[in-house]
């Protein structure tokens, strides 16, 4: 860990602002804060309430970068928990549809993950006798305490990433917030689920992460499988989208899940690729949204003709979304699909087939949903349309740029992220995998 800093915080209990940053740390930090600016200028033109916004935006965002940077526990749990807050405001005020139900849903499904966070981390306190990431994983728990309190903080942070079946909140969340807020909760929150399993349960508790593994892939195959088929029935673009986050958030768990080094790096890519590719996709729905004022697919059709920019983003991150070479998505699936497969247990490879299938699924959905949109007649109403601003263009580019970049080099980031990848690997396994 480079560039720690530790203030005490409260003595009594032993909790330290202790903060510092790895490679991996670094890659989410890096990927808040590309999803932080796009999400900004496509925000620029807000009205209503537009200090309160902004500043719920930032609020939001600090939480995130607080997260990530935290080494003592108690102090990951109060970010993680800064990072709920603004959620429920941003929907409930600036949100559409049935925003009222679905931001209380989504904030209790997610504190509900918290309380779960806080009864593992506690546990991890209680035995250690120290809030501290890195004493604790120098001092190995008993197993028996690690089966105990792996449940709670995997399950807990899992509710934030969309583990099946809890991931109920994903779909009615998105669906209601207002387009920067879908960016953060699918780009930065979703993450946190993410990081968290794996920074935390996965590291911590490595004798539990690999005996509770075969559950982990378990869920994580449904969720995959599960998220990709409830996406072909969705008629509006951000279910769309949300039920497709199910799925890909699946691709991450089943990478932790795994416990091989070339299955964790491909489940932190995953979580980088997902970010700017989802982010990417829910800024283009809300362009199409602010000018048609609807985000069913059957009554849209023809926007390629009037807005060539828009329906152009929307195509690459389709493509993305399907894994087309060249793009994020195909480098992180296949790490993931590539790592899973070195676990030479019969069942776990078949948990592989089945999340490669899934792809042909994505296909299915991505392209049926690009045609219906973009292609096609177009109705008279959407005749006079303007294509996307300057601001909106700026954001897209951002997060065109990242996904690009990942999949063309991503030996750039599998540079910056191997490091804390083998350390996290060889924690689990004693040794660092091929």
């Amino acid at each position: 860990m480079m560039f720690q800093s530790s203030y005490n915080w409260f003595k009594p209990l032993n909790i330290n602002y202790h903060i510092g940053v790895d490679g991996i740390s670094i890659a989410m930090i890096l990927l808040t804060a590309c999803i932080v600016v796009a999400g900004v200028l496509i925000s620029w033109t807000t009205e209503k309430l537009s200090k309160e916004y902004f500043f719920l935006l930032m609020l939001l965002s600090v939480g995130a970068y607080g997260f990530f940077i935290s080494l003592d526990l108690f102090t990951l749990f109060f970010f993680l928990e800064v990072a709920v807050i603004p959620k429920f405001l941003l929907i409930g005020i600036w949100g559409s549809g049935r925003k009222e139900y679905s931001a209380m849903k989504l904030v209790l499904m997610l504190m509900g993950g918290s309380a779960l966070v806080f009864v593992g981390i506690a546990g991890l306190y209680w035995n250690a006798s120290t809030w501290d990431i890195l004493q604790i994983a120098q001092t190995p728990l008993p197993i028996h305490i690690q089966k105990i309190f792996f449940p709670f903080a995997f399950i807990g942070f899992g509710v934030f990433t969309a583990l099946f079946p809890f991931h109920t909140w994903v779909p009615d969340g998105h669906s209601s917030a207002p387009t920067a807020a879908s960016m953060f909760l699918a780009g930065i929150s979703m993450k946190l689920g993410g990081y968290g399993c794996l920074r935390v349960a996965t590291y911590l508790m490595p004798d539990a992460a690999h005996a509770y593994s075969w559950i982990i892939i378990l869920l994580a195959t449904i969720a995959i499988i599960y998220g990709a088929f409830a996406t072909m029935m969705q008629t509006d673009l951000k279910y769309i989208n949300a039920y497709s986050s199910v799925s890909h958030c699946g691709f991450v768990l089943l990478g932790i899940g795994m416990l091989t080094k070339t299955s964790i790096n491909g489940a932190v890519l995953q979580m980088v690729s997902h970010g700017l590719m989802t982010a990417l996709f829910f800024a283009t729905i809300g362009m199409i949204y602010s000018r048609t004022h609807t985000r069913l697919v059957a009554q849209l059709g023809g926007l390629l003709k009037v807005t060539p920019f828009i329906s152009t983003v929307f195509v690459i991150a389709g493509l993305c979304s399907l894994g087309l070479p060249g793009l994020s998505g195909f480098v992180a699936e296949m790490t993931v699909f590539m790592g899973s497969w070195q676990n030479p247990d019969k069942s776990y490879r078949l948990a592989t087939i089945l999340a490669c299938a899934s792809i042909v699924v994505t296909a299915v959905y991505i392209l049926r949903a690009t045609g219906k949109t973009i292609m096609g007649p177009i109705s008279s109403t959407y005749e006079t349309l303007n294509d996307a601003r300057w601001n909106e263009k700026l954001a897209a580019g951002i997060l065109i740029i990242g996904i690009v970049i990942i999949g063309v080099a991503p030996f750039l980031i599998n540079q910056l992220i191997g490091p804390g990848t083998d350390e996290i690997v060889t924690k689990v396994l004693g040794t660092v995998n091929p």
